[in-house]
């Protein structure tokens, strides 16, 4: 992926907060890069790439916001 979007509030307006969008950055990086491992010893373990993304998907989907529709 070639760097990230512009992280966005709810309202629209743009999370404008250097720290903020550097953790942000950073976190994503890290998540990115432990769901590629995943993904490829999956691959490696001769699971379908097909499910290996469904399941990736899924986990994604099932995430849960804990701070309730703002």
């Amino acid at each position: 992926m070639s760097g990230w979007p512009k992280w966005l509030k709810d309202d629209g307006s743009v999370v404008s907060c250097f720290e903020k969008v550097k953790v942000m950055e950073e976190n994503l990086g890290e998540i990115r890069q432990m769901t590629q491992d995943a993904f490829e010893d999956g691959l490696l373990m001769e699971v379908s790439e097909a499910q290996m993304r469904e399941a990736l998907h899924r986990m994604v989907d099932e995430l849960v916001n804990p701070y309730g529709r703002r």
